[in-house]
This record gives structure tokens, sequence and C-alpha cells, in this order.
């Protein structure tokens, strides 16, 4: 379990030139877990990474890795802790004077290990990562995907607790982002890691993290599991993250459409089971309305249906608000929307 107890961070000793990076970072990454820290750029995501392992030293506050406060050890210890802590990095950050395998082998012969266990360990590990074909080439021979596999696998060198991607998909095509987070779930599940990452991309968090935290201005401003922050977030950066890969915004033309109509419109979102119910249809039988949906969405969120839909309600006031709490008895969320909010 990795946990950020009120953790600040502060550069500069002189108080008018001080730049505040971090503020009251309260986190905790369960063991197992794929957590996630979106921000902008600036926003204070590589600083919260690197605090992990202390590259950065917290000004104050406590980072705990099962339950030892990093900032109590001393220098030796802190060296066999940060062997527990793998990382991989947006530029790959690969020796190119070295092969593959010496890249990979790198941190186990610094450990010391001898040439036999480190041919086995790194063998395994680019066959893992599906490279064991290139140990003998070169950095400048490889993709970006293949070069962050090395990355992977050199990470995965020390068998690590905890590993720590910063902005690792970042310089990835989209097709090759997505075998990198399919390799990182396997990844999790092989080795039983929890893995720590930091990005800008809302469809990483999508695709690949169990909870997610957004941090603006060195806060932590929302944080959940993935469902609920992507299906109800509470913040306007939160929104604005989320509507990069689900967009909710009513086009114009919709918009007239229901500036023009009577009756009551609603946003109703529904999640998990309830999307397996006919809940619009159902309710239109049970109830003397008529429900018309304007504009909307039906994805999956981690495997999970999930639905946002504008929908105009008609009819008796009485009778449609027993319609709206019907919905919401089955789990929907609902809120009234006026034609300015849309």
């Amino acid at each position: 379990m990795l946990v950020f107890q009120d953790v600040h961070k502060v550069y500069g000793k002189h108080k008018e030139k001080q730049v505040v990076a971090l503020q009251g970072i309260n986190l905790t990454v369960n063991k197992g877990e794929i957590f996630g820290v979106v921000g902008f750029s600036g926003a204070g995501k590589s600083t919260l990474i690197r605090c992990v392992n202390l590259l950065e030293r917290p000004t104050s506050g406590k980072v705990l890795i099962n339950d030892v406060d990093l900032l109590t050890l001393s220098p030796k210890e802190l060296r066999e802790q940060r062997k527990k802590i793998g990382m991989i990095f947006q530029n790959y950050n690969l020796l190119h004077s070295k092969t593959i395998f010496q890249n990979v082998a790198m941190p186990l012969i610094l450990e010391g290990k001898s040439k036999e266990y480190i041919k086995k360990k790194v063998t395994e590990l680019l066959s893992f990562v599906g490279l064991e074909d290139r140990m003998n080439h070169y950095p400048e021979q490889l993709s970006g995907g293949q070069k962050q596999r090395v990355g992977i696998a050199r990470a995965l060198a020390t068998d690590p607790d905890i590993l720590l991607c910063d902005e690792a998909t970042s310089a990835l095509d989209p097709s090759t982002t997505e075998s990198v987070l399919e390799l990182l779930r396997k990844v999790r599940e092989e080795f039983d890691l929890t893995i720590l990452m930091i990005t800008h991309e809302m469809n990483v968090i999508r695709d690949v993290c169990d909870k997610v935290a957004v941090i603006e201005g060195g806060k932590i401003v929302e944080q959940g599991s993935v469902i609920d922050v992507f299906t109800e977030p509470k913040t306007e950066i939160a929104r604005s993250f989320v509507r990069t890969v689900l967009n909710d915004a009513t086009p114009d033309s919709i918009k007239e459409l229901i500036k023009a109509k009577s009756g009551k419109t609603y946003r109703v979102i529904f999640k998990g089971l309830s999307t397996s119910a006919p809940l619009l249809s159902d309710t239109a039988k049970k109830f003397p309305v008529d429900l018309n949906v304007f504009h909307g969405m039906l994805t999956e969120l981690q495997g999970i249906p999930f639905g946002n839909l504008l929908v105009n309600i008609q009819g008796d006031s009485e009778e449609i608000e027993r319609a709206v709490q019907y919905m919401k008895d089955q789990a929907a969320i609902v809120r009234e929307v006026t034609t300015d909010a849309l």
C-alpha cells in the first residue's frame, strides 16, 4: 500500500520567491490497484510521483509504503526501499550505447547479481514483454512502443512492489498506446504489482486505471473510482478531462429543438445493472407522460455499461415528478436542466 499524508512540496528558501508545487496531498493506493493521477502541465504530477521514491523530498507530510515512512529512513534503508520501486518514463531513458539485454540487465549489474542470474532474469523479462528476439539490438533499432517495453522490462528487473509510470504513453501513437496499456494490465496481474501512473490523457485513465485523482495547482481536487469520476465529475477540471473522451456537449441544433419544446428536460445518467433494463420505455409505460430522447451516448467504461441522455418529459407536473422518482429508484441519476445550462 502507498499512502500520501498531507504532503507539501515547496521550492525555494526565501518566502517571496517560493514556488508551491504540492499542497496537502492525501492519497491511498491499495495493493494491486492501478491508480491514475491526471492533470495539465505544471499541475504537480511529476513532482508527486517523484516524491514516491524521494527523488523529490517533500517539505512536510509523510510518504508511506506498507506503513513505512520513507522520510524516516537512513540512506542505506532508502536504497533498499528504492529497489522495490520500479519506474518507467515518457522518453524511455535507455542507454543508447548498450544493447537491449544490457539495458534491462543494468539494475541487476548494479546490485551485483551473478551472470547466470542476470541472463536468466533478463531473458524471462524480455520474453514477457515480447522482445526476446531483440535482446542484441540497440535502442535506435526499435520503435517507440518497443523502447517502452524495454523500459517496462528494466523496471521489473528488481522485482518491485510498486511501478511508477511517468507519462509512459505520451510519446506513443494511439495503437501503440493501447498495446502498452494492455502490457501494464498484464504486469499487474502477473506480478501482483501496485501501479501509480501520471498522465494528461484521460483515455489512458479510462482504459487501464481502477481509481483516479485529478490534480490542479498542486492540490488533489477530486478523486474516486474511474466509473464514478467519469459518470459524475464534481469539478470543472474533471468535467473538462472527461469531455475529452466522453463528449456530452449538446449541439446548438439540439438546444434549439429543446427550447421549442414544452415540458421539462432532464439529464439521465445510468451505469452498471440499471442499463440492462429498458428504463425509459418502462417509465413511459408506467406513467402517463411522453419521453423524448434528444441527445446522448451509450457506451462502456471498463466493461460497465454507461449512458448519458438528455430526455424531454411532457405531461402533468405531478406525473412527471413520479416518473422522475421512478427512474431514480432504478439507480439512475436524474437532474433537471434548464435551456441555459445545456
